[in-house]
């Protein structure tokens, strides 16, 4: 584990990898500590028990002689096993290993085939029966989520009863770091099961709908579900952004949000305490928050508020009527309409009306329990992040290391040592955060077949070159949420500076987490360079009710900022006007 950087085995037996999906979660290089004190040790296992846990396979099945079959790490960039993805949809009933593709490679063209790596055993028919069961009882058969709703309870009452960081002696702060492995892969293995259920849903779905001749259904009737706890910050931002209207809460914001949250700390003002009170609720409940937060060397809203201001920043400007409450609602509206009218057009058949009424609830369950396991793993990572800072700001205090964010470079089994003798590990953070810091200008490959090629012959963002588009190309990519916006394009790399995008603008990113969700308030609609109607900005583009287009290839780079464009998010596709 101690290689740097990062760079696992690839498995002979399941040789197809890709950044697809795992990407929203990991846009960045994991650090060394992430990779060995949670992740590849809590999320690859609990991964491989959410799979056992489908009925599709057992333990047996995994390569053995590779330590991570579900999710390596190649120049320790983050990838999924496409492979065993295809296999989980050969022995779902219902589904297929090209539906699986369409999910999560959207209309990306280059993609093997699985014919390319069809394996005798895929075809099982005793697993294919217990996946059956699995998708009769667990998918299709459930009516809440409860076990969600215990994990919840349980990672808030470890918030809430927080010690004092700042208390606690170093070794005390390692201990803490090293405490919640178990509770992370039951958490990760309830996320993946509910991805898992999510994917199976949404497919479940476009087939009924394709069924009854109403294929341009298929989003709509997942769309507008309301209670998706990943729309939560962007609601609550927007209550926030009609309170900074307020004179006294404007003219601090209208001076830059750069240093912002300690001028409403400091303020005398009667209104601007009022807000930061709510600020600071909005704080304790969403602190994990931020780009690339499964990573715990990621900036968090609650490490830095001034981020979490610089996107209510550009909700301040947007009109009343574009309330997201508001978009929602006319969503679950539509919705529901087309719900109602597919019930019309079944009405003499009983059979397919109680499939139609099952699928439909699991879709919306489902998708839902995936954004309630992903958000509270979320909030866990955060308490491994928040003692590592602590640790580090101590180092750096005390001239050990340069600085607090150093401490990420570590491996796990490295701390103890380090906390005897630091000095000694110097030169090798150093060496280490500047070969971290070089990975960011590397492109790595969405797709591995095999073997990945080494680092040093991925290209260089910095040098990278592509072909503009010009008035009246269209770019083509996958439909995620319908309806047509016009707009100017603001093309956005990350969201930790979200200034430029202004109330009506195309958000234009090369994919999205979390974090990016409010930007969403603000777009007129989305455009994804990386994504299918399974990912993350695709589910909440249909919750706020904007039109999106994911898959849309190297939208980011042919695009140019400040373009005048059209999103269609019905037919999938962006054109330059």
């Amino acid at each position: 584990m101690t290689a740097w950087p990062i760079s696992n085995e690839t498995s002979t037996l399941f040789p197809l990898y890709s950044r697809a999906n795992v990407g929203e979660i990991f846009p960045d290089p994991i650090t060394p500590l992430n990779a060995s004190l949670g992740f590849q040790h809590t999320l690859e296992p609990g991964w491989r028990d959410a799979f056992v846990a489908c009925g599709v396979w057992d333990d047996d099945l995994y390569d053995g002689a590779v330590a991570f079959n579900i999710l390596p790490a190649f120049g320790s960039y983050l990838y999924i096993n496409m492979s065993l993805m295809r296999l989980f949809g050969v022995r779902v009933p219902g589904m297929s290993a090209e539906a699986v593709d369409l999910q999560y490679f959207g209309d990306m063209p280059g993609i093997p085939s699985y014919e390319s790596e069809k394996r005798d055993f895929d075809e099982n028919a005793e697993y294919e029966a217990k996946a059956g069961a699995w998708l009769n009882e667990q998918v299709l058969g459930a009516t809440d989520l409860a076990a969600y709703d215990a994990d919840r309870a349980e990672v808030d009452e470890i918030r809430r009863t927080r010690p004092d960081l700042t208390q606690l002696s170093d070794a005390e702060l390692v201990e803490r770091m090293n405490s919640f492995e178990t509770l992370l892969r039951r958490l990760f293995k309830h996320h993946i099961e509910a991805s898992l259920k999510c994917g199976v849903g949404l497919g479940a779905i476009a087939q009924l709908a394709e069924a009854v001749g109403k294929p341009e259904q298929a989003l709509t009737l997942v769309a507008g579900l309301g209670n998706v706890d990943s729309a939560g910050p962007s609601l609550r931002m927007w209550e926030l952004s009609r309170q900074a209207q307020h004179p006294d809460v404007a003219a601090l914001f209208d001076a830059g949000t750069k240093g912002l949250y300690a001028k409403l700390k400091a303020s005398e003002s009667q209104a601007v305490g009022a807000f930061t009170a709510q600020l600071d609720a909005f704080l304790a409940d969403w602190d994990f928050r931020g780009p690339a937060e499964w990573e715990i060397r990621a900036i968090t809203w609650g490490v830095d508020p001034d981020l979490a201001l610089a996107t209510i920043e550009t909700m301040r400007d947007v009109s009343d009527g574009e309330a997201p409450e508001a978009k929602s609602a006319q969503r679950s509206a539509q919705r529901d309409a087309a719900a109602a009218a597919i019930r019309e057009m079944l009405a003499g058949d009983a059979e397919t009306s109680g499939q139609f009424e099952a699928v439909l609830n699991a879709s919306a369950l489902w998708m839902r329990g995936r954004e309630r396991g992903r958000t509270t793993a979320a909030m866990l990572i955060h308490e491994l992040r928040l003692p590592a800072l602590e640790l580090g700001r101590r180092f750096a205090d005390r001239g050990a290391i340069d600085a607090p964010r150093q401490i990420f470079m570590l491996f796990a089994d490295e701390l103890a040592g380090f906390l005897d003798d630091p000095a000694s590990y110097r030169d090798t953070l150093v060496e280490r955060e500047k070969g971290y810091l070089d990975l960011f200008d590397r492109t790595p490959p969405f797709v591995v077949d095999g073997t990945p090629p080494p680092v040093s012959e991925w290209p260089l963002r910095s040098e990278s070159t592509v072909t503009a588009a010009s008035a009246g190309d269209t770019i083509t990519g996958v439909p995620a949420c319908g309806g047509v916006a016009r707009g100017r394009a603001r093309v956005l790399t990350d969201p930790d500076d979200p200034s430029a995008l202004e109330p009506g603008d195309i958000l234009i990113a090369p994919i999205t987490d979390p974090s990016w969700t409010p930007l969403f308030v603000a777009a007129a609609a989305v455009v994804v360079d990386v994504g299918a109607p399974f990912s993350h900005a695709a589910i909440v583009s249909r919750e706020l009710g904007i039109p999106c287009v994911v898959s849309a290839t190297e939208a980011t780079r042919r695009i140019t900022d400040g373009a005048t464009v059209e999103v269609d998010g019905t037919a999938g596709t962006v054109t330059l006007l």
